[in-house]
C-alpha cells in the first residue's frame, strides 16, 4: 500500500503510482485490462489515467475503446475510491475520425469531448480533465526545438480555461491538468487562472525517464513554485529501460509492433545511454527495469508515475519496484551517466 500524495493545489489524494491504460483495446483485451485494474487497486493504486484518443497507436477503429473498457470496470467500483483522469484531443495533429476531423480546444470541442468521455466511462464526473497537448505551436513528441515560423491560429489559453470552468461549475470536472506542456504554457495557464478567476492547472503529464529529463531544466522550478504536480509518463522509455532492445533490437513491443511510433526513442545515442544504465544496474546487482522505476518513483519532483503494462506479470514487477529506493551512491552514478548522455530522447 502507498501513502497518498496531494496533487498540486487540489484536494485530490493520489497514489504515487498511476495505472496508464492506453494498451486497453489494442494490446490488451477487456478481460486482461480488468485484471490489471483489479490488481492495481488491490495493491493500493487509486489513480487511473486514460484519454479519448486511446487505444494507442490512434486509429479510427479503436478510438474511445480504452475509455469504454475502463467504464465497464468502473461501474463495479465505489466511485469515491477511484481518482479518474482522462484527456481531450487538441489541434495540431490530424485525426479525421474525431469530431469531423477538426478537434481543437475551443468550448464546443471540449464540451463534446467530455460528454462523450463521461458516457464511455459510465460516470457523472472525472476527477482530473487534461488537455492532451497544447493547441499552440510548440515542439512535442520527439521534436526538440521551437520554430517561430510554424506559428498557427489556435484557441487562446484564457478561452480554454473559460470552457473548462463551465464544466467545473457544472460538477462534471473536479480539476484541470495539462499534458506535453512547456514552461511558457504553465506560466500562462497560471497567469490566466489568477487574473480571471479561472480553474488552476494542478498537474502536468509529461514524458520523464532516465533518457528524457527535460522536465528538470525549466519545468521543475515553474511547477514547484506554481504548485503543479508532475505525472510522469513513459518511465521505461517505451521498453528501452528494460534492456530488451539491447538484447534483441527486434524484441516484441510497441516500437517493433507499430513502425514509426515513439520517434523520440529512435534518436542517436539512445542505445549507448541505455547500455551505460544497464552496466550500472548490473554492477549494482539489480534489473535495469527496477533501477529505472525506483529512480523515478522516489524523485522529489514526481507526484505520480504512470505505469503501462501488457501483462499481469509485467505490472506486478513494476509495482514491486516501489519497495527498493536507490542508495545515494547509485543516484550519484545515475546523474554521472546523465551528464555524459544528456537527454538522448527529448
Amino acid at each position: 500500500m502507498f501513502e497518498l500524495r496531494r496533487l498540486g493545489s487540489s484536494d485530490l489524494a493520489v497514489s504515487p503510482i498511476c495505472l496508464g491504460t492506453m494498451t486497453f483495446g489494442q494490446q490488451n483485451s477487456e478481460t486482461e485490462a480488468h485484471a490489471q485494474l483489479d490488481l492495481a487497486l488491490a495493491r493500493g493504486v487509486n489513480f487511473f489515467d486514460t484519454a479519448e484518443l486511446y487505444a494507442v497507436p490512434p486509429r479510427a477503429e479503436t478510438y474511445g475503446a480504452t475509455e469504454r473498457i475502463v467504464g465497464t470496470w468502473l461501474r463495479r467500483q465505489a466511485r469515491d475510491r477511484v481518482v479518474l483522469a482522462t484527456k481531450v484531443v487538441g489541434a495540431g495533429r490530424r485525426f479525421d475520425w474525431i469530431r469531423d476531423g477538426a478537434p481543437c480546444l475551443d468550448r464546443k470541442n471540449i464540451r463534446a469531448a467530455l460528454h462523450a468521455s463521461l458516457e464511455r466511462l459510465q460516470t457523472d464526473y472525472v476527477d482530473l480533465y487534461q488537455l492532451h497537448w497544447p493547441e499552440r505551436n510548440q515542439p512535442m513528441f520527439g521534436q526538440w526545438q521551437y520554430d517561430p515560423t510554424a506559428e498557427r491560429d489556435g484557441t487562446p489559453i484564457r478561452a480554454q480555461l473559460e470552457a473548462l470552468k463551465e464544466l467545473v461549475d457544472e460538477g462534471k470536472i473536479r480539476y484541470v491538468g495539462v499534458s506535453n506542456e512547456h514552461p511558457w504554457g504553465i506560466a500562462e495557464f497560471l497567469r490566466c487562472a489568477r487574473e480571471y478567476d479561472l480553474p488552476r492547472v494542478v498537474s502536468i503529464q509529461n514524458a520523464y525517464n532516465l533518457l528524457n529529463r527535460v522536465f528538470d531544466y525549466g519545468l521543475a522550478e515553474v511547477c514547484h513554485r506554481g504548485q503543479v504536480s508532475l505525472l510522469a509518463y513513459s518511465p521505461l522509455a517505451f521498453g528501452h529501460l528494460t534492456g530488451k532492445y539491447l538484447r534483441n533490437p527486434d524484441a516484441a513491443g510497441r516500437l517493433t509492433e507499430f513502425p514509426g511510433f515513439g520517434a523520440r526513442y529512435q534518436k542517436p545515442r539512445v542505445r549507448e545511454a541505455v547500455a551505460a544504465y544497464q552496466a550500472l544496474a548490473s554492477e549494482a546487482g539489480m534489473a535495469m527495469t527496477r533501477m529505472a522505476l525506483s529512480w523515478i518513483y522516489h524523485r522529489w519532483s514526481v507526484a505520480s508515475t504512470i505505469l503501462g503494462a501488457t501483462s499481469i506479470d509485467q505490472l506486478t514487477e513494476n509495482l514491486d519496484a516501489w519497495s527498493d529506493p536507490l542508495s545515494p551512491d547509485l543516484l550519484e552514478a545515475i546523474d554521472a551517466i546523465h551528464l555524459g548522455f544528456t537527454n538522448p530522447a527529448p
